[in-house]
């Protein structure tokens, strides 16, 4: 069940029958699982631990709780009311849409103690009643389809609601725990070594293809050339990446791109984000609290440009996103429970392409040929920050169950290291 269409693909669209009572059902149960899933996320946490602001890269947990609600008074209840439930409002938890004016700075969320967090939570239960309601009326299949993406951008702030807490606890000196740890799934020696091969030359087709949701950035299907290449059967370990690390990797520009050399010596960087070594060894701060660093889990909070140097230190390289889509589209698997909450990743269980951290690949973040963003506000969404960013693939352990896919592209300037981001490597068979 999907409302979402690009234009491109309007013909077919048009051929489709319109939204059954069954598909805005199932619109209706996804909407309240999603935001249910958000207030789930912050549940035993107090408004001392979602106000602050760590970084201006971060948002604070009430902001992510308010935009994520102001998106739907916005994009849904304003179009057809004529007006949003708080208009004196809109500067505050407007994110980055020019075309509907001015904003609060981002780096200056943190200073938003008002309005309250009881405030925001009621604004939510107010909105939340609105697009009951219009759910119930039969709306037409553009509100419905704004709905659609409503879900899936509160999806996207969830697992950024996840990152931004985990860096501003980082930053108390008790490094407190955000959840009791989980249970180890997998035992060390489960994950699988070695290399997924593509041997074909030739040309493939990469894009979202079909009528599921996907984003625009993920279309049109257009094709892409390949040579012979590999990819690693799993993402890169900590104990793999420790011998970069214990190999003065840090300390040999060589393998560093120009940019990423300066980035390392400014922010002089060691190890990856939340690492750090002691008495003991090497341990690393997660939302369960400092703990020692499981070497048989993917390495994360990387920048793009540690990841493309280890991949240089390996003598291997990060894959293109088109090959990474080609292999991937046969051997996704995303089994988590769809109410499943973890926040680390674990030991890979097996061959092949799972969420657990996302993976940097070569590609910039650019169009895909054909392209076309969407008229108005809604056109802001992704296609105006194709510049200057790279493209990861796949998903990580904190990106909600049921929201990803091979086609996927999320994206992030190549400094970024907050997120859950980590690296597979890749080679070529010529």
């Amino acid at each position: 069940m999907s409302f979402v269409s690009r234009r491109s693909d309007r013909i077919e669209s048009a051929a489709r029958d319109a939204p059954t009572s069954a598909d805005v059902n199932a619109l209706a149960r996804r909407f309240d699982a999603v935001r249910a899933r958000t207030l789930a996320l912050v549940d035993g946490l107090d408004a001392e631990d979602l106000v602050p602001q760590s970084m201006a890269d971060a948002s604070p947990g009430k902001w992510h709780l308010a935009h994520t609600t102001w998106f739907f008074d916005t994009m849904v209840i304003e179009p057809r009311a004529g007006a949003s439930l708080r208009p004196h409002w809109q500067y505050l938890f407007n994110s980055y849409y020019d075309s509907l004016g001015a904003r609060h700075p981002r780096p200056q969320r943190g200073l938003l103690t008002r309005p309250s967090l009881a405030e925001v939570l009621e604004y939510r239960r107010e909105v939340e009643r609105r697009i009951g309601d219009l759910l119930a009326s039969n709306p037409g299949e553009e509100t419905l389809r704004r709905i659609e993406i409503g879900t899936h951008h509160e999806e996207q702030h969830q697992e950024l609601l996840v990152t931004d807490l985990k860096h501003l606890l980082s930053h108390n000196p008790l490094e407190p725990a955000w959840r009791g740890p989980p249970p180890r799934s997998l035992p060390a020696s489960s994950a699988e070594s070695g290399w997924i091969e593509h041997r074909g030359e030739g040309v493939v087709e990469i894009g979202h293809r079909g009528t599921g949701f996907c984003f625009d950035n993920e279309r049109p299907v257009h094709r892409a050339w390949l040579q012979p290449f590999a990819l690693a059967a799993r993402p890169v370990s900590c104990a793999e990446y420790l011998q970069f690390i214990d190999a003065g990797g840090y300390a040999e520009p060589r393998w560093w791109l120009s940019d990423g050399w300066a980035a390392r010596t400014a922010q002089d960087w060691q190890a990856p984000l939340y690492w750090r070594r002691g008495t003991e060894g090497w341990s690393a701060f997660t939302a369960y609290g400092r703990r020692a660093v499981a070497m048989d889990e993917p390495v994360c909070h990387l920048s793009h440009y540690e990841a493309d140097a280890y991949a240089r230190w390996a003598g291997a390289r990060l894959p293109t996103e088109a090959e990474w889509e080609t292999l991937a589209k046969g051997d996704w698997n995303d089994a988590r429970e769809p109410s499943a909450i973890a926040l680390h990743p674990q030991p890979p269980g097996a061959r092949g392409f799972a969420p657990g951290v996302w993976e940097w690949t070569a590609s910039s973040y650019l169009p895909y040929p054909g392209f076309r963003p969407d008229p108005g506000a809604l056109g802001e969404y992704n296609g105006k920050f194709m510049s200057g960013q790279m493209v990861l693939r796949g998903a990580s352990v904190a990106t909600p169950p049921g929201h990803s896919r091979p086609t996927y592209r999320n994206f992030f300037p190549p400094a970024a290291r907050w997120q859950f981001s980590g690296l597979r490597l890749a080679r070529d068979l010529t």
